[in-house]
This record gives structure tokens, sequence and C-alpha cells, in this order.
């Protein structure tokens, strides 16, 4: 695929017009320090501070307007901003005043250091605009880490924040739709960055570049590239996909399109009037809204991790993945998906385009994540239990994921062998702990031991029992 324009990426940045050139490697936060911008700051490079933070114009497609998501730009490539408008710290003040945020801020006390200050007071930005805001919601800056001021002064600017003026000319920004994501190209004679606006385009590209990296959020995928300095020919960005985008919470299944961001599963989830309790217990767990907002299930699965957050509880749901390519669909059920270590099935040419959720839920489902922090940690291990009982309490569907435990995500279906038929009683219980002993080959590392992490297998088992059991007895 070839655009045919001048060379260099297309943005509005704090309201201006800008043309940028740089490798595919090249994030926005490097970009803005080089051009003077020096509020946005680095800390971290992976997406765990936040003092890097930039709003983000969004649409979703189920809106009418637009809103404003703050992303990591430490994790952001500067080719995927084309088309995009973008606000850092520097362009939320008005003509000669304070915005609201910045004023709040001063009078709480709620800057120290003012190193973290720039991300916070992009966040609480984004908050301050959120549509239908009628309180403070944590989890806005869940992804902004402080060290000396501390958070009460800054959650008390965020519980003052007054609605936006009638005449905040922001508002008219919103209530316009961001341009649709358009075909683009840039980067370097060595590092391309493509962004495809057809899944034949996309086809063609990764044929036409058989080592080239697919990309969606990035929030993994450049962690390699701040880190380990890892280097990338070419990049195909999957975001302005369409097919990828689809997000179905129908009657027989649920399908969750491989480029939608988590926050939007996360928000169209809590809209639902048949949730999906695995999936709301693991996403407030799956790092922070900063990351949320670009990270996809997609490439959480792609990955290949062992201790991706997703796995577990998709293999639990019995998810399925339907895989694309120029050959056709295939769909392929998740356990069968990760064939070793950063190995997957897809096969050359092929991408994910969508997983799959069958229908009815289970009864009684359960996400446990075992991490050094409760939130933004990466797990020790994390499992996903699903159940269904039948007459006389007897098990008819029993799926679990495990993440940790192995070099790949781990579904077991030993147990649900054991389970189906069985009495949800001790004896059962007793049974599948036997078996839950000899699953997985965990290793140890900084995290965790071995035998940590086997013993938890079995620990977390028996915790989903008793409270499976005690959900049970009182639906009675």
């Amino acid at each position: 695929m070839s655009v045919s324009r001048e060379r260099g990426v297309r943005f509005v940045l704090n309201g201006r017009a800008v043309v940028a050139d740089g490798p595919a490697h090249l994030t926005v936060l490097q970009w803005l320090r080089a051009q003077g911008l020096c509020g946005t700051k680095e800390g971290c490079a992976e997406g765990e501070c936040g003092a890097c933070a930039i709003a983000l114009l969004n649409s979703d497609p189920a809106e009418s307007g637009s809103h404003f998501q703050p992303v990591n730009s430490c994790l952001l490539p500067l080719s995927a901003v084309e088309g995009r408008h973008l606000t850092t710290v520097e362009g939320i003040a008005g003509e000669g005043e304070l915005h609201p945020v910045q004023t709040a801020m001063v009078a709480a006390g709620g800057s120290q250091c003012g190193y973290c200050t720039p991300g916070f007071v992009v966040s609480l930005f984004c908050e301050y605009y959120r549509p239908g805001r009628a309180q403070f919601d944590p989890e806005s800056i869940s992804g902004n880490l402080c060290r000396c001021t501390g958070y009460r002064p800054i959650t008390d600017v965020a519980r003052s924040l007054p609605p936006p003026s009638v005449g905040d000319p922001r508002l008219v920004q919103l209530r316009t739709r961001a341009d649709a994501l358009a075909a683009s190209e840039s980067g370097t004679p060595e590092e391309r960055f493509f962004r495809p606006a057809t899944l034949d385009e996309t086809f063609a590209l990764l044929a036409a570049h058989p080592s080239a990296q697919l990309i969606a959020g990035g929030t993994d995928l450049m962690v390699y590239a701040n880190q380990r300095y890892q280097r990338f020919a070419a990049l195909v960005s999957v975001e302005a996909l369409s097919e990828l985008h689809e997000l179905t919470l129908g009657d027989t299944e649920f399908v969750l399109g491989a480029a939608v961001p988590l926050s939007r599963i996360e928000r169209a989830l809590h809209e639902h009037v048949a949730p999906v309790p695995l999936l709301e217990q693991l996403l407030p767990l799956f790092s922070s809204r900063l990351i949320r907002n670009r990270a996809t299930l997609g490439g959480n699965l792609g990955t290949a991790s062992p201790i991706g957050d997703s796995a577990p509880a998709l293999l639990a749901l019995g998810a399925e993945l339907e895989l694309v390519s120029q050959r056709g669909t295939r769909r392929l059920p998740l356990g069968e998906f990760f064939l070793g270590y950063r190995r997957t099935a897809l096969a050359a040419g092929e991408l994910i385009r969508a997983v799959r959720i069958p229908r009815p839920l289970p009864a009684f489902q359960r996400f446990y994540k075992v991490s050094k922090r409760v939130l933004d940690d990466i797990s020790t291990v994390a499992a996903g239990f699903a159940l269904t009982l039948g007459e006389g309490g007897r098990v008819t569907r029993f799926g679990v994921g495990l993440g940790g435990v192995a070099a790949t995500p781990l579904a077991a279906p030993s147990l649900e062998r054991i389970a189906l038929g069985q009495v949800w009683n001790e004896a059962t219980l007793a049974l599948l702990l036997a078996e839950a002993a000899k699953l997985g080959t965990p290793q140890s590392d900084l995290r965790g031991s071995a035998e940590y992490r086997r013993a938890m297998i079995g620990k977390l088992l028996e915790k989903f029992f008793y409270e499976s059991r005690q959900q049970a007895e009182a639906a009675e």
C-alpha cells in the first residue's frame, strides 16, 4: 500500500496543525520533548507512572460526540497519531488564565516536586470533561503515580471540580465526532509504519513485508522499543480496520473485536443487562485506565505472554478466536491458540479479528490475580473459573484458565472432566485439588517461586469452591 502525499505525520497539537516525522519506534513523548514541550515527563517508559500522560480526542462508534482520553505518550508511536487531535499540559490553560483543574491543584496544594503534576493535570482534565460526570471516578487517575504529595490533595481536587461552564470552547469540540482513521504511511526507509484502512490492504502489506510486526495499541510492543531498543523494519497498525472494531453483545455470543480498546469493552459490559462477571472483575486489574484506553484483547492474546491477564478469564469462558487471512476465515478455540512461549497458532499473514464468547454464560464466575500490588501490577499467578450447576447441585459446566504457571496460559480440561456430573461438594473439591497439583510447569523468578505458584493453583481453586458454593446457597 502506498499513500500519495507529502512525507510526514499530520495531526493537531494543542489546536495547531502539525507535520512531524521520524522512525517507526519514535514515541510521541520523545518527539514532544525534542520540540521543547517538556511539561510531558518521562518517568518509567513503560506506562506505569503516568508522568507522560497526554489527552487524545476520541470517538466511540456508538456515540454522537467525542471525549478526551488520557493515554501514555511513552507508548504511543508518533506515526499512530496521524489525523488525531492531541492536547498536552501546555495546551490545557486558556488564553491568559489557568484551567479550572490547574486552579484547583494550586488551591489544594496538589503539587510538590511537580514531576508527576503535568500527568495528573492531563488525567483530571479528561475527567473534567467526561460525559455524564456526576462524581469523581477514582479510576481516572489510577495510572498516575505520586511519591511526595500523596493522593489526598489530588483527590480533593478531583472531588471539587465543578461541571464545565456553558461557554467552555472545548464543549464545542466534544460535540463533534473525531475524524475516522484513514490509511497512512510514514516513518523512514529503515523503519516504516503503515496504517491500512482495509483487510485487503493489510494482507497485501504483510505479504510484501514478511517480517512486519502487527501493532494495535502498542502498550506492550513499545516497551520493547523503549527499554530493549528493539527496532522494527515495518510496523503494520490494525487500528483503522473497522472489521476489528466489532463489539456485539448478542443473545448467542459476545463478539469482542481484536482492536477494540479495553476501556470501550469495559463501558459496554458495565451498561449491558447481561454482565460478564469474569471480565468485569478482570478489567479493573488490567493495568490502569491510561493503558486500557489503548490496549486491546487482540494485542494481549497475540503477544502470547504466559502472564497476560485476559487469557485465563477467556479460557474459563470457553472463548474462541476468529482468525482472518487472504485464505479466508477460521475459528479456533483459545485453548489451542498458544503453542509455546510467545508462540501462537497464527499462520503467516493471519491476524486475530475477534474474540467470541458463547452464551449462555456460566452461572458462577471468578477472576483472581495474585500480584505484589493489588492494582497496576504484573501477575504472579492468575486464574479464571466458570461454573454452572444443574439439578441436585451437579456440575454441568466447569471452565478453568490459568496464567503464570507454564510457558503459556493454560486451560485445564482434566479438571473439567473430573468435575462434570459430580455434586459440587468437598469430595469433588478433593478430587480437583489432587489433579490441580499436577498442572503446569511453574518456574521461579523474582515474583514467586515455582512452589509458591503451584500452591496458588490449589488455593485459588479452593477459594472459588467456597465462594461459588456460598453464592449458590444464597440463590436457593
